[in-house]
């Protein structure tokens, strides 16, 4: 753990393995298994490729990296696209699976792999993408690793138009442009509508800062660190459980579950916002104990406000609308 999507040249990622997308002769391909190839050193590869000789669809087989920054080059051998007729889906989800073992085997932590079979092949991205993403999150559920999804043209990668269009429209109802926002006081706002509050004995009044007071003391003794702790207890969650469904490196939790007075940042405390399923109520209050707040300017915030206010927690699918978005993604090594 954990997941992410980048726009990246795969052959540049530094990671321990990345994948080639194979054939099942394993010879060099156009588009990506090309640029593997031409990276890695075309003879050395070749040649690893010749020796191994064949790999069915839906598995996969490992060499050395060679020339490249990854140490192995996992190749990877998807289904050709027939309109689904012939067990695509489930053969595409073995070659992400077994990729994904095969590096286990090796002692991987960390493995990056373009959209298989999606170019020549002719899998169609949106339906490759979610067998990707089942395949990746499925295996993280039992095992630590860093994945990469590297997508190297970010405008041909498309999310489900139903949830654009419903996302566009919460953006456009919430969405607040600085320049163009008055800010009109409570008094003049008071006189505008002819609406004024009713005066409140000396009593109340003392009574009630007393309240704020006293709750503002409370919020100030209890520390970042110690409300998501307090929740995570009250969920019922483990720490492996939370770390996982918040994309985050179980080290860094570690680093947080020790260090009572630990300054996260704002993608962090939205991670966890989405691993604990809070309410947006709950989650601004998470967001105040970190010193920040969700803001109505921020394109970024407004995207995982929808998710949040729509009960839809699984953090893989938010980060590929915010990857759509061109925005930054949530996790953290």
């Amino acid at each position: 753990m954990p997941f992410f999507i980048i726009r990246q040249d795969i052959t540049k990622v530094k990671a321990d393995a990345i994948v080639n997308t194979a054939n099942t002769n394993l010879i060099q391909g156009s588009g990506t298994s090309r640029a593997i190839y031409l990276a890695a050193g075309e003879e050395e590869l070749t040649k690893a490729c010749e020796e191994v000789g064949f790999c069915e669809r839906g598995k996969a087989v490992i060499t050395d990296g060679f020339h490249l920054p990854a140490k192995y080059i996992i190749h990877a051998v998807g289904p050709v696209w027939k309109k689904g007729k012939w067990q695509e889906k489930e053969i595409l989800y073995s070659a992400y699976t077994e990729s994904l073992n095969l590096a286990k085997q090796y002692g991987l932590r960390s493995i990056a792999f373009p959209l298989l079979s999606t170019g020549f092949c002719g899998y169609p991205k949106n339906e490759a993408l979610m067998v990707a993403r089942n395949a990746i999150e499925d295996f993280l559920k039992e095992n630590e690793m860093t994945v990469y999804l590297v997508i190297y043209d970010r405008e041909s990668f498309e999310i489900s138009k139903s949830i654009f269009a419903s996302i566009e429209e919460y953006i456009d109802q919430n969405y607040v442009d600085l320049k163009d926002e008055t800010f009109v006081s409570e008094k003049t706002l008071s006189l505008q509508t002819g609406h004024t509050e009713s005066p409140a004995s000396e009593k109340d009044k003392k009574n009630c800062r007393e309240s704020d007071i006293s709750r503002l003391i409370h919020r100030e003794e209890e520390s970042f660190t110690e409300m998501l702790l307090r929740i995570i207890d009250q969920k019922g969650m483990t720490d492996a459980e939370t770390y996982k469904k918040a994309n985050i490196d179980r080290k860094l939790f570690s680093k947080i579950r020790k260090n009572e007075h630990y300054s996260p940042s704002k993608k962090t405390v939205f991670c966890f916002a989405i691993a604990l399923e809070l309410t947006l109520k709950e989650t601004k209050e998470l967001m105040e104990k970190a010193g920040f707040a969700l803001s109505d300017c921020s394109k970024f915030d407004l995207v995982v406000s929808y998710f949040i206010e729509n009960g839809n927690y699984n953090i893989f699918e938010i980060n590929e609308t915010l990857f759509a978005y061109g925005l930054p993604v949530l996790g953290h090594l």
